[in-house]
């Protein structure tokens, strides 16, 4: 036989009474998803700014980084809103290499599932504790969602996996907003399906059972760029780009018409030094436009506390061993002139 069960994984309850959200935490999540849901229904007119590193390779580095931004939070937070990026699974297009701490605790060692989800979960609940802020995740594998479904504020739905029937139809039982990107392809019109797939009611079976789902007002559009077919990165974040979205937005029976602009991947062509550019290029889109001021309600920036990215086994506190970050001395400075320029 191909396939071989190793062993059973814990339920997500198991895994919750272990390690349970504190009545204060989830008294801070009910407030921190309503401040997030109401920038994406409009009710707010702050900034979503989802920042962090490309994945949360080390539990002492993230939290490091995001107590330090919870330090620039008081100075910003009337015109923004903070979420961490705490990223634990990352997808891989060939399925080879380092696939997040969700898979894989130690970088170094062999893949421990359970310890896996154990990390996630306690690395998420410190984040809360120590920072104040909820966090957004990716969530590569839909099934883990009842795992982390007390902790997250935001969510998004990658690129290889907008386009999955089983990522959309859970993405619909979630209470909280998450964004849906745009395919590699760059085929737009796959991101406006998946986004109304995940705003309406479906039944479907998910993790051995049959449910109903009511549909997500929450779900909304995330413009990452693109390759052609020589793999070279096509940009999808200028003024054009964001005034057709809003046409097929116009087009579609679509609730909270909203998007995210995610500053690195094939916007930057993964060059970490133009994601302030490209951030402060939208940002003055917004101002030329007042459609696209409301339908742009914030951006994704990877940054991490040093800039670049390393080979596993180097050992540098705070870089990424997944894709190249912004520093964090380039960070601070770029949420200071995003709160100047909203």
């Amino acid at each position: 036989m191909s396939m071989q069960f190793i062993k059973k994984l814990p339920t997500p309850e198991e895994i919750k009474e272990q390690y349970p959200v504190p009545e204060k935490l989830a008294q801070m999540k009910i407030e921190k998803d309503k401040e997030i849901a109401d920038v994406i229904t409009g009710k707010s007119d702050k900034f979503l700014v989802i920042i962090g590193p490309c994945s949360a390779d080390n539990e002492e580095a993230v939290v490091d980084y995001t107590n330090r931004l919870a330090k620039i939070n008081d100075k910003v937070k009337d015109k923004l809103v903070l979420i961490p990026r705490v990223y634990t699974n990352k997808p891989r297009t060939t399925g080879e290499g380092y696939k997040g701490i969700a898979s894989q605790p130690d970088p170094e060692g062999k893949p421990d599932f359970l310890a896996g989800l154990i990390a996630v979960r306690k690395m998420h609940l410190r984040v809360m504790e120590e920072s104040g802020f909820t966090t957004a995740d990716e969530m590569l594998y839909p099934e883990n969602w009842v795992y982390l479904d007390d902790v997250l504020s935001y969510v998004a739905i990658g690129a290889r996996s907008v386009e999955d029937q089983q990522h959309r139809l859970t993405v619909s039982g979630f209470d909280i907003p998450a964004g849906m990107k745009n395919p590699t392809s760059g085929d737009l019109s796959v991101m406006m399906n998946s986004v109304y797939a995940a705003q309406h009611a479906h039944s479907f079976v998910y993790r051995g059972w049959e449910i109903e789902t009511s549909g997500n007002p929450y779900a909304h559009t995330i413009l990452r760029g693109s390759v052609n077919k020589r793999g070279v990165s096509l940009p999808n974040y200028h003024y054009e780009d964001l005034v057709s979205l809003i046409e097929m937005y116009n087009k579609m029976d679509l609730l909270n018409p909203a998007c995210i602009i995610d500053a690195n991947h094939n916007n930057s062509g993964k060059k970490f030094d133009q994601e302030p550019r490209i951030v402060k290029e939208v940002l003055h889109s917004r101002k030329l436009n007042g459609d696209i001021k409301r339908l742009v309600k914030g951006v994704m920036v990877e940054s991490y506390i040093k800039e670049g990215c390393q080979k596993i086994g180097e050992g540098i506190y705070g870089k990424s061993i997944t894709d190249p970050c912004l520093g964090w001395a380039d960070s601070e400075q770029l949420i200071y002139d995003i709160a100047d320029l909203v």
